[in-house]
C-alpha cells in the first residue's frame, strides 16, 4: 500500500450542512476517513467536536470563529463548499496556518438563472397572482404587468455571476448597465457606469452581486432606494448585509419600489427547522427565497467535486492554488523516491536557511523546493532524498518559527 494512502487513512474529515455526496465519495476514494452531519453546529459544539478531526467541510451556515480555530490549531484545512467565505475568520485561519478552499465559480449559472427568473416574476407580479390563485381568487389583469424586453437592467458587481447575468439578460432583449469598483471588460453590449447612483437612476431592475465587505454593508439604504426609478425592482442574491431591510420594506410599502426579490438576509435560520422572520414578509410583489441561489443539483455537485479536489491536492501533495487566505504554491506530484516536507512558518528572515541547514546536517539532498509567502507567513514544500525524513521533520517542526509541519 502506498505511503501516501497510509498517511491519508489517518486523516479524519468532518463534513457539515448536507454537502453533496460526491465530495464524500471523492475524498473517501483517496483514503480519508469521512464523517457527515446534516446541519450546522454552534460555536462551542463545533469547537469541541473538531478535536477528533483534521479537516472541516462546511457551507454558508457554519460560523468558523477565532475561538473555534484557537481551540483546534491541529486543523490542516477548511473547505467552504460554497462561493463566500465571510462565515470564516480568514485572518485567524491564516495565523494558525490553515488554508481555506472554496468554489468561486461552480454555482455561477444557477444563481444567474434564479436572478433572471425573479426579474421576470417581478415584472409580471407572479408571486402575488400565484398566491391569489391558491386562495381561489382569479386576478386576471394586465395592470402593472410588463415585458422585460427593452427594459434596463443594472448590475452592481460585474464578477463571475454579474457578467453571466449580463449575457443572459441581453439574450432576453434587455439593455445592460453595470457598476464595479474594479475596472471590468464589458461582455456583449453591456456598458459600465461611473457611479452606483448613475446606475440606479437609469435602471428598471437592479441586481446585486457583491461580496460582504465594510464597503458593501448597507450599500442599498434609504437614500439609494430613493434614487432608484419609481416602480423599479431590486434583486439581492449576494449577501444579506448589503441591503437595509427596513428601508427596503418602507420603499415597497410607499410604492416607490415596484417590487423586490431577496434570496439572502442579514439574519437567516441555521437550519430548516427554525422559523424565518423578515419585515418584507407579506408585502406586495416581494419574492423571498431561502438562500437557494446556488441550490441546484448541478451546482452542488460541481461545488462538491471542486472543493474535494482542492482539499485532496493540498493534503496529498501540498498544492495551495485556490486557497483564499494562503500563499499560493503549485507543485508537481511527488516522486516515489523522495520525501515531501511541508512547512508553514512565520515570515521572518532566515527561516529557509535554517530548514536547508537541517536537511544538510541530516545528510539529505534537496531535489526540489517551492516557496511562497504573504505578509505574515511563509509556505515551503521541499522534496528531499535521504533516509532520515523523520529526523528532519522533528527538527523543522521544533523551530520557533514553525506553525505547522508535515511529511507526505
Amino acid at each position: 500500500m502506498e505511503l501516501e494512502y497510509l498517511w491519508a487513512m489517518s486523516i479524519k474529515i468532518l463534513l457539515l450542512e448536507n454537502i453533496h455526496p460526491c465530495a464524500q465519495e471523492a475524498l473517501a476514494e483517496q483514503g480519508f476517513q469521512i464523517h457527515v452531519e446534516k446541519g450546522a453546529l454552534g460555536e462551542d459544539q463545533l469547537a469541541a467536536k473538531l478535536a477528533d478531526y483534521q479537516v472541516l467541510g462546511i457551507r454558508s451556515k457554519t460560523q468558523i470563529t477565532a475561538k473555534i480555530l484557537e481551540r483546534n490549531p491541529h486543523l490542516h484545512a477548511i473547505g467552504a463548499f460554497c462561493i463566500g467565505t465571510n462565515q470564516i475568520d480568514l485572518i485567524e485561519a491564516n495565523r494558525q496556518g490553515i488554508p481555506v478552499f472554496n468554489a468561486p465559480y461552480s454555482n455561477t449559472r444557477s444563481v444567474a438563472e434564479l436572478v433572471l427568473a425573479e426579474m421576470v416574476a417581478l415584472s409580471r407580479q407572479l408571486g402575488d397572482v400565484n398566491n391569489a390563485a391558491h386562495r381561489g381568487e382569479w386576478l386576471k389583469s394586465a395592470k402593472g404587468a410588463r415585458e422585460v424586453r427593452g427594459k434596463t437592467l443594472g448590475i452592481v458587481g460585474y464578477g463571475h455571476i454579474g457578467s453571466q447575468v449580463s449575457i443572459l439578460a441581453e439574450a432576453l432583449g434587455l439593455r445592460v448597465l453595470y457598476y464595479d469598483i474594479v475596472k471590468k471588460l464589458p461582455l456583449g453590449n453591456a456598458r459600465s457606469t461611473d457611479s452606483l447612483n448613475d446606475l440606479l437612476t437609469q435602471s428598471d431592475f437592479v441586481t446585486l452581486h457583491v461580496p460582504e465587505t465594510p464597503l458593501t454593508r448597507n450599500m442599498m439604504g434609504a437614500s439609494e432606494l430613493q434614487i432608484m426609478r419609481r416602480s423599479a425592482c431590486l434583486i439581492n442574491a449576494s449577501r444579506g448585509t448589503v441591503v437595509e431591510i427596513p428601508a427596503l420594506a418602507a420603499a415597497v410599502k410607499s410604492g416607490h419600489i415596484g417590487g423586490a426579490a431577496c434570496d439572502v438576509f442579514p439574519e437567516e435560520p441555521e437550519n430548516n427547522d427554525q422559523r424565518f422572520h423578515s419585515e418584507l414578509q407579506g408585502l406586495k410583489n416581494v419574492i423571498l427565497t431561502p438562500h437557494i441561489g446556488g441550490s441546484t443539483e448541478e451546482a452542488q455537485e460541481a461545488i462538491g467535486r471542486e472543493v474535494a479536489h482542492s482539499l485532496g491536492e493540498f493534503l496529498l501533495s501540498g498544492l495551495t492554488l485556490g486557497a483564499v487566505n494562503f500563499p499560493q504554491v503549485s507543485v508537481p506530484p511527488k516522486d516515489k523516491n523522495t520525501s515531501r516536507l511541508i512547512n508553514v512558518h512565520r515570515n521572518v528572515p532566515g527561516v529557509l536557511g535554517e530548514i536547508n541547514g537541517i536537511v544538510s546536517k541530516a545528510g539529505g539532498n534537496i531535489r526540489a523546493q517551492y516557496l511562497s509567502t504573504d505578509i505574515h507567513m511563509g509556505y515551503v514544500v521541499m522534496d528531499t532524498e535521504g533516509d532520515k525524513p523523520g529526523q528532519i521533520f522533528d527538527q523543522v517542526s521544533r523551530l520557533k518559527t514553525s506553525i505547522k509541519t508535515r511529511i507526505v
